[in-house]
């Protein structure tokens, strides 16, 4: 099954090189291959060249729309009838609010090779678009930030004692499976000091969520999980062991905390309009 991965790049403050790389495995009486990204290591880190938009040429994400991505063969290609009254909503890997830099790169964002399948109330529209957020709010403290959203298809323990991985497939015919969790992955670095700005603080952080309703009370902490075990369920390697070893956790350099505000309620309810506000 392949996983798709979205890289995000927060106000274009970070830049993010990995690319394919095919191994093959030459056995005695046969020969296998896979494809694994090249992982990002400490001399790979660096900020992106593209600087930020001005007001004029911002992306607004009033004028996207949903667009089948005609890049992909058609055969692997998601199509906008397979979400036509699936139950879920389009959810961005990478978020379109972290793509104002232009009309086009707000588009990009749109396609559908860029969707996945999620539950909206309680989910994409609620604790997941905070923790977007969050993650948006990470280039206020550190100089590159790097974001990956990765798709996950976990097992779970059966009564019976045995693991086993479901999942609903959406379409007709069925098309796109829907994942089961949600991983955020987050690489940050800034100068260990005014005196040293070539010598780096590096911190990361993974986080899991389930694909269902998450109480607006949850701890972003309770979703902690290794980066290496992330890595293993999506069958990717994201860090250098070098890296890894380099660098702190990403709760013990920032706070990890995702406070919900229930925007869409307050829209009923016109007496807290004002101090109630979504995440941009």
């Amino acid at each position: 099954m392949d996983t798709q991965v979205g890289v995000a790049h927060p106000r274009q403050r970070t830049r993010c090189q990995t690319r394919p790389v095919p191994d093959f495995l030459v056995r005695k009486a046969y020969t296998a291959t896979y494809d694994r990204p090249e992982h990002l290591t400490l001399a790979s880190l660096g900020k992106s060249p593209v600087a930020p938009a001005s007001e004029d040429e911002a992306g607004d994400r009033s004028r996207s729309t949903f667009t089948e991505d005609e890049s992909l063969p058609t055969m692997f290609r998601a199509k906008l009838q397979d979400y036509f009254k699936s139950g879920y909503d389009r959810g961005h890997m990478v978020p379109a609010a972290d793509a104002k830099i232009s009309q086009e790169a707000m588009n990009e964002t749109f396609l559908l090779s860029n969707i996945a399948p999620q539950v909206g109330v309680g989910f994409n529209r609620h604790y997941w678009a905070y923790v977007e957020d969050w993650c948006r709010r990470l280039t206020k403290s550190f100089s590159d930030v790097y974001v990956f959203t990765i798709p996950l298809y976990l097992p779970h323990k059966d009564p019976d004692g045995k693991w086993r991985v479901n999942y609903e497939v959406i379409g007709s015919p069925p098309n796109i499976a829907v994942p089961t969790h949600f991983a955020k992955v987050v690489l940050v670095s800034r100068p260990s000091s005014p005196s040293t700005p070539d010598i780096l603080e590096v911190s990361t952080g993974a986080f899991v969520l389930p694909n269902a309703i998450i109480h607006d009370d949850a701890s972003l902490e309770s979703f902690v999980t290794p980066v290496d075990t992330v890595e293993r369920a999506a069958g990717l390697t994201l860090f250098s062991d070098d890296l890894k070893h380099a660098s702190k956790h990403i709760c013990k350099t920032t706070k990890c905390e995702v406070i919900v505000r229930r925007f869409d309620e307050a829209q009923k309810r016109p007496e807290v309009r004002r101090t109630v506000s979504a995440p941009r």
